[in-house]
This record gives structure tokens, sequence and C-alpha cells, in this order.
């Protein structure tokens, strides 16, 4: 996936620097969320954050990065990921979930939120609620001492422990100065593998978490990404630091979900 095998350690200033970036996303995520309602077209949530991202003196990451052509990934229901903004329309009893990425001097912050419109279903809830929760699980394990083995196997076996497929095919990643940097961190693995936590890595953990079956397939645009059987996905990400006193989230999803709360379309999960 990545071009090299050097993992970043950055100082404590530097993450407090990258914070910036990172807690950006969030404030744009919770723009975008006061306007998801049935009937919007994906195309305008990407003009919101794209205008909010640059209002506040950053530039999109995801906008022509390999040729990706928004400043948001927005992937609803069966689309695991790299959903591209356009002419879709959100309706009730949607599950969106949008992934966004903002440079601010030099920095890429990125994190993703899976947002449920009035209406929902319940499975649909529950599988939001797990995948979240198993975010959370996992970067409990971004410790001194243990591997990445050991924060991928906690996201699979809580998710398998619910019936939910875990997608192989996509991970997270180290995240700092580009969009994607090593390590690969994937979200189903063994416990006691992989590299070692490292003091200053920073790390984008993101669990892709299917209703049923685990396959995915990828459309012919060269991006969306979905469930082969059509069955709901939800997609959770935060930005981690690692330190000697454990890991430090950085990013937020506590704009996202008083935004949530405020807007009658939304349920929180």
């Amino acid at each position: 996936m990545f071009r090299n095998t050097m993992i970043h350690k950055r100082t404590a200033e530097e993450i407090e620097e990258y914070r910036l970036s990172s807690l950006l996303v969030g404030e744009t995520l919770s723009e975008v969320g006061k306007h998801i309602k049935p009937g919007v077209k994906t195309s305008m949530l990407d003009r919101v954050a794209e205008e909010y991202i640059r209002d506040n003196g950053a530039i999109p990451a995801f906008k022509g990065y390999n040729g990706f052509p928004a400043s948001l990934c927005i992937s609803i229901n069966e689309v695991v990921v790299h959903g591209i903004p356009g002419n879709r329309e959100i309706r009730e009893g949607d599950i969106v979930s949008i992934d966004c990425g903002t440079e601010l001097n030099g920095w890429i912050g990125d994190s993703a939120y899976t947002f449920a419109l009035i209406g929902v279903t319940q499975e649909a809830e529950d599988l939001i609620r797990v995948t979240k929760e198993s975010l959370i699980l996992g970067i409990d394990k971004c410790r001194l001492g243990n591997r990445i083995g050991d924060l991928s196997f906690q996201v699979q076996s809580y998710c398998e422990q619910h019936g939910y497929g875990v997608v192989r095919e996509l991970c997270g990643h180290g995240v700092g100065r580009k969009m994607h940097e090593n390590p690969e961190v994937p979200n189903y693995g063994r416990s006691g593998t992989g590299i070692k936590f490292l003091e200053g890595m920073i790390i984008a953990i993101e669990p892709m978490i299917t209703l049923k079956d685990k396959a995915v397939v990828f459309e012919n645009d060269g991006w969306t990404c979905r469930t082969r059987d059509f069955s709901y996905s939800a997609h959770f990400e935060h930005d981690v630091a690692i330190t000697k006193s454990g890991p430090i989230i950085l990013s937020s999803f506590e704009k996202i979900e008083n935004t949530i709360k405020q807007n009658n379309n939304l349920v929180l999960v």
C-alpha cells in the first residue's frame, strides 16, 4: 500500500500541531451534519464541506488525491467507503458514512462518522453502535508494548461476536504529513503479531464493518466500495497518537454528536 517502510515518530509539539488539523475534520463533519436531511443531494454536502474547510484556512485533503474528485467520501447504506458525492439523494432511514480529510499547516487530519437518519432500522442502529464501540476498544490496545495485531484482533473479535463482517480489502494507516503513511492498520488479525507501537506514532484507525457478508465489490468508477450482498455497512475513524501515558485521540466526535442532537432528521446512536 505504501512506497516505503519508514514509520514516523512525532514529538509532543508536532502531535499538538497535528491535532488542529484533526479537530478541524470533526468541525467540518459537524457543519455538514447540520444539512443532512431527506432529499439532500450528496454533492450539496460536499460543497458545504469544501467551503467550510477553505474558510478555516485549510485545504480539502481528499480533493484531487489520486484523482478523487471531491472533498468528502459519502457512503450510503451498502457503500462501505469512498462513495463519490453526486446526484444521489439521502432518504429517510439511510445510514450515511462521511469521511473527511483536511490539510492544515502541512498536517493531514482524517476522520469519519456514520450518521443515521430518522426511520433507521434497529439492525442498522446496532451495526453503527457496535462499529463505533469496536473503534474505542481498538484504541485502548494502542499502548507501548502492544502490537498492531492486538488492536486488529480486538476490532475483529468484537464485531464478529455480534455476527458482523470485517472488511479485509481496506485498512487504517499511519497519518501525518501525508494522507497515508506507514504502518498499515488492519481491522482483523492475531494478537501478538505485527509491529510494536512506538512512542510518537500517529495512526488513523477505521473499522469498516458489514451487517452480513464481509465480501465487497469495487465499482467501475474506481473508488466506490460496496458490500457484495448490498447489506448495510458502517465506518468510523479516529486519529490516535501513541504516547508513554497511553493512546491520545486527536480527532473528536463531540461537535458532530452535538449537531446530531439538534438535527431532527438524525438519530444519535
